[in-house]
């Protein structure tokens, strides 16, 4: 199923997402990688404020390529996911309802994806450029010191990405592996 989604998005939103299914993404989201992460963990851990609020918001795992004349981003595909596992469960415990990143997930934060009405998209990895498109706008909001792993906020247009773990607990790389395998 193709669907319409703006973000950031609420409890409701996420309920109509099934793995699977096709979205594109209009509105804000926020990337952060390894670096940024780990920042935000260390912040946690310290008692202090994220710099971001992820309540409702999705974090896409990606670092830019530097951007073209007349672009707000160079190429932007999405990382691997699995390295942001260790932070993941914390975020989304806080109130982040979604992540995109290439990949599959632990059974961490599959739970706690499940447990705060979640979900992970996945984005065409080598599709970065491809993907730059559906950016309207950057701006870097927190850690710019970390250069392309700093926190950017993005305003995107009918971005692309497919449901790969829903609120529910389906997961589609499992699956779709399963279906591959009856055939």
């Amino acid at each position: 199923m193709n669907q319409h989604i703006t973000a950031p998005f609420d409890k409701d939103t996420v309920k109509s997402l099934h793995a699977g299914d096709y979205v594109y993404i209009t509105g804000t989201i926020y990337t952060a990688r390894d670096a940024a992460h780990k920042r935000m963990a260390d912040a946690l851990a310290e008692g202090k404020p994220l710099p971001i609020d992820v309540k409702g918001n999705i974090i896409y795992y990606m670092g830019p390529s530097p951007a073209r004349e007349g672009r707000p981003i160079g190429s932007a595909g999405p990382t691997t996911a699995s390295r942001m596992d260790k932070y993941a469960p914390d975020l989304l415990d806080l109130g982040l309802i979604g992540m995109i990143g290439k990949g599959k997930r632990s059974d961490a934060v599959a739970d706690a994806i499940v447990r705060n009405g979640a979900v992970y998209f996945a984005a065409v990895g080598g599709a970065g450029a491809i993907l730059s498109k559906s950016i309207v706008k950057s701006e870097v909001v927190a850690y710019d010191d970390l250069g392309t792993e700093a926190i950017r906020k993005l305003e995107v247009e009918n971005f692309p990405a497919i449901v790969v773990m829903d609120a529910e607990g389906n997961n589609l790389y499992k699956t779709a592996v399963e279906e591959w395998n009856r055939e």
